[in-house]
């Protein structure tokens, strides 16, 4: 203030100088000049200052609450420039949260579900009798009606990337389908806009992304002009991270300007959804209920009006699709009633003798595997959202790599959270669980190479294909890859409608569109 009271004074004194006659010296106009500039500078510098203790404050407080010294430490340490970048690196992070969680795990930590009372859910199995077809029929018709009525937003999880299949990139641009090579996200986008020509609507995409994969996500579709959606109609929203921590509580610096985090799990896609404000959105726009699934499965049947059907007829907060196990053997979560309740358990969370348990047929008795495809009321997502995130946390643990402040690579054992989308279910008060035909819907890929892979993938969608065809009549000779694009049929009946009474003979590998 007091170079503010010199640069007014000088002013005043010139003036009183020009008014009396006296012409004034370059000299002193250069002085006016110099005061000029340095009262701006000191103005900003003060003002970076204020602006700096009002935006880290709250940040540093949490840090000193929970007793981070060494990252205080470390954060005074830092030039100012990469102190402002590293608060501003983690402004979005939840620190109250993971303290809170590292508290409760802390002081109990097995937090494996209490697996108690544990039977088989009620499921609507494939239809086979004729009340069974006419349901089926019923379910088809209201689903067909919801999304004519603009009811219905699909949504894909897809915050990884294709690393573990030797892909550099989002795992959605991985090449997919067995003949064009597709990309995940390509197969998926026609599929919406098949559904939306054919019932004359315009279906919500949205898509889950990572920090990781937003930008080149945003861009793949952005090149690709979004693969004929419009593009108002295809939404992004990033999946929330969560510090990473010691057994001991304490946070781990990735780097100078990183904490080590991890995503919060394809639970948090419920989270995230609401945190963006996407769900009020959908809400507004007169949207009901979002199909879900996540991105590694080229087989899914976005929008699926026989599910949805089923879903609301069942005034369902919370449904989800299920195959048949092939084998006691098999890695996969189970779909089950757990204390009157319908919920999914991961496999390694069920003693053996569940797994393997066979029925009086000899059949498995938990035959209900997880396909990760489910429907959701929005109102329930809302629900779940409206104190607080209600889905539980897992806590896994890892080893982390990570640099010291003398530059030093080293190991330490990190806790990691995270929710599972399917946790959402047991909070629902009524549930809903379809069988579909594994050949049909079911094709993951999670792995480079054997089973869940590219390979088997391709396989299973090819297969599929011939069989529409040889339901429409047409021989495939052994051998023959095909391909449907599903801007050409989305289903068996399509097909059939869209070649009756033409003549389609496959000499060589096919593909229709």
């Amino acid at each position: 203030m007091r170079l503010k009271h010199v640069s007014v004074e000088l002013k005043k004194y010139y003036i009183r100088r020009l008014q009396c006659g006296t012409e004034i010296s370059d000299v002193d106009r250069l002085w006016i000049i110099k005061f000029e500039f340095i009262f701006c500078v000191c103005c900003c510098f003060l003002y970076n200052i204020i602006q700096a203790n009002m935006t880290d404050k709250p940040f540093l407080d949490i840090l000193r609450r929970y007793e981070q010294h060494h990252i205080l430490g470390h954060y005074h340490a830092l030039p100012a420039d990469k102190q402002n970048l590293f608060l501003k690196n983690h402004e979005k992070l939840d620190i109250n949260l993971i303290f809170s969680l590292h508290k409760t795990f802390f002081h109990k930590q097995d937090l494996q579900h209490h697996l108690n009372n544990i039977k088989p859910a009620e499921i609507i199995t494939i239809p086979e009798t004729s009340e069974e077809k006419v349901l089926y029929e019923k379910a088809l018709a209201l689903g067909e009606s919801l999304i004519r009525g603009h009811k219905v937003a699909n949504l894909i999880v897809a915050g990884g990337q294709g690393s573990r299949l030797g892909f550099e990139g989002p795992k959605g641009t991985f090449p997919v389908t067995p003949i064009k090579k597709k990309t995940l996200f390509q197969l998926f986008s026609e599929s919406v806009k098949a559904i939306n020509e054919k019932y004359n609507t315009s279906m919500p995409l949205l898509i889950m992304t990572s920090n990781e994969n937003h930008g080149d996500t945003i861009d793949y579709f952005e090149s690709h002009k979004y693969f004929g959606l419009k593009k108002d109609t295809v939404r992004f929203f990033t999946q929330g991270m969560l510090p990473s921590i010691t057994p001991e509580g304490d946070l781990i610096l990735r780097d100078e300007t990183y904490l080590f985090t991890n995503p919060d799990g394809h639970g948090g896609s419920l989270k995230a959804l609401h945190d963006s404000g996407l769900l009020d959105e959908l809400m507004a726009g007169g949207v009901a209920e979002l199909f879900y699934c996540q991105v590694d499965n080229p087989l899914v049947k976005f929008a699926d009006p026989v599910f949805m059907g089923y879903h609301t007829m069942s005034k369902a907060q919370a449904s989800t699709k299920v195959v048949r196990r092939t084998n006691i053997d098999e890695k996969v979560g189970i779909y089950l009633s757990v204390n009157n309740k319908d919920a999914i358990a991961e496999y390694s969370d069920l003693p053996a003798e569940f797994m393997a348990d066979l029925d009086e047929n000899g059949d498995i008795r938990y035959w209900a595997g997880n396909t990760a495809i489910h429907a959701f009321s929005l109102t329930f997502i809302k629900d779940i959202n409206r104190h607080g995130y209600s889905v539980p946390y897992h806590c896994a643990h890892k080893t982390v790599e990570f640099k010291d402040k003398y530059g030093l690579v080293k190991h330490t054992d990190a806790w990691k959270f995270e929710t599972f989308v399917f946790d959402a279910i047991p909070l629902a008060d009524k549930t809903c669980c379809m069988e579909v035909v594994r050949e049909e819907e079911f094709s993951p890929i999670k792995n480079r190479d054997g089973l869940d892979s590219p390979d088997t993938a391709r396989t299973a969608m090819s297969n599929l294909h011939k069989s529409w065809l040889e339901s429409a009549g047409i021989i495939i000779p052994p051998g023959i890859q095909v391909e449907i694009s599903p801007l050409f049929a989305l289903s068996k009946e399509d097909l059939a409608e869209k070649i009756k009474g033409k003549e389609l003979q496959a000499k060589a590998d096919m593909y229709l569109a």
